[in-house]
């Protein structure tokens, strides 16, 4: 591009962003430089993006009651995958549990925590 100003001097170019492969094609700041391929994003993302809004915009709120009435319903009759997710979205999945080969030595850790973040209170 060409830069003009009136001194009485030819016109200079300016010099136009780095976009070679030494650099990664990105500007010096660390950002994309115009003509970078990466920087148009993931298409699969938007893609999926899309279809979210559309699933969306689509199923109604009776929709999702009958869907759940279905799901609740199969999983009274004993179907296992229906009983997991009724589970664990309305309860969640349970907490890890306590290995006792180890408590002694998570106990420990915990309290070095606990004196790291609050050396006052253990003094």
């Amino acid at each position: 591009m060409l830069e003009s100003v009136n001194t009485g001097e030819t016109p200079k170019e300016t010099p136009k962003p780095s976009t070679t492969a030494s650099n990664g094609g990105r500007k010096k700041n660390g950002r994309f430089a115009k003509g970078n391929k990466a920087a148009k994003g993931n298409p699969f993302a938007r893609k999926v993006a899309h279809l979210r809004t559309v699933l969306l915009k689509s199923v109604t709120e009776d929709d999702l009651r009958a869907i759940v009435q279905k799901m609740l319903a199969a999983a009274k009759e004993g179907d296992l995958a229906s009983a997991k997710m009724v589970f664990d979205y309305c309860i969640g999945r349970p907490a890890e549990m306590v290995n006792p080969d180890a408590l002694e030595a998570d106990e420990a850790e915990l309290a070095k925590r606990r004196r790291k973040a609050d050396p006052l209170s253990w003094e």
